[in-house]
């Protein structure tokens, strides 16, 4: 697993990923909401393999 989710990229997943969650468990979102969990891990691992499948890094070199 070499690391293809750069910086600006993995702040948004995160981001992203616990308002999903934070909504969901205030019940704001249904049940589909704990999708968040994706964004956060690709986030906080620093990888996601569907940028590898397609061949996108946003990690700067």
């Amino acid at each position: 697993m070499k690391a293809n989710v750069g910086g600006i990229d993995r702040i948004l997943r995160i981001v992203v990923g616990l308002a999903l969650i934070a909504a969901t468990l205030a019940g704001a979102l249904p049940v589909w909401g704990w999708i968040g969990v994706i964004p956060l891990a690709t986030g906080l691992v620093g990888w996601c393999p569907l940028y590898t499948l397609i061949g996108v890094c946003t990690k700067k070199s």
